[in-house]
């Protein structure tokens, strides 16, 4: 089931989830087969915590890696992956369902400016079993996030 924040502002802008069983989307290649599109059109939120203590949010393709300097050229620090128990409590929001809609204020946002080249993105909705359909541009709308390039060379595999 949708979390009421992550319907709330989805409801505020006229977009609707895609449901599906639990665990079915949980990943970027698992989220990609359901929704029948590809992997790179899936809006994977990725939440880092720097050497402040402070949670920032990367939202990037799904089939891309994060560059670490880039990551750390905007953030001005290292960084590290949030673990499932700091996500949570951070967020609200578990593995597999960690979105950018109704995150806290004091998380910043970013994305990858790659996610524009696509037509349609699909971020998830705060569960492990869903997606929204989107532009680009309703993301960037709807977080606030800064937009910038924060990837590696290589495509994942």
């Amino acid at each position: 089931m949708i979390p009421e924040k992550v319907r709330s502002i989805l409801d505020a802008h006229g977009l609707a989830a895609k449901e599906f069983a639990p665990g079915s989307t949980a990943t970027s290649v698992l989220a990609a087969q359901q929704l029948g599109v590809a992997v790179g059109q899936i809006a994977k939120s990725l939440l880092f915590i720097g050497k402040d203590g402070r949670f920032f949010m990367v939202v990037c393709p799904g089939d891309r890696r994060l560059s670490n300097s880039k990551v750390k050229a905007v953030t001005g620090m290292k960084s590290r992956m949030a673990s499932p128990e700091e996500a949570r409590c951070a967020t609200g929001f578990g593995p597999g369902g960690v979105c950018p809609f109704g995150v806290e204020s004091g998380i910043a946002l970013f994305i990858d400016k790659s996610l524009s080249g696509y037509p349609t993105i699909y971020p998830a909705a705060g569960t492990d079993s869903s997606g929204v359909p989107m532009t680009f541009d309703q993301l960037v709308t709807i977080t606030g996030a800064t937009v910038g390039d924060f990837l590696a060379e290589e495509v994942e595999g």
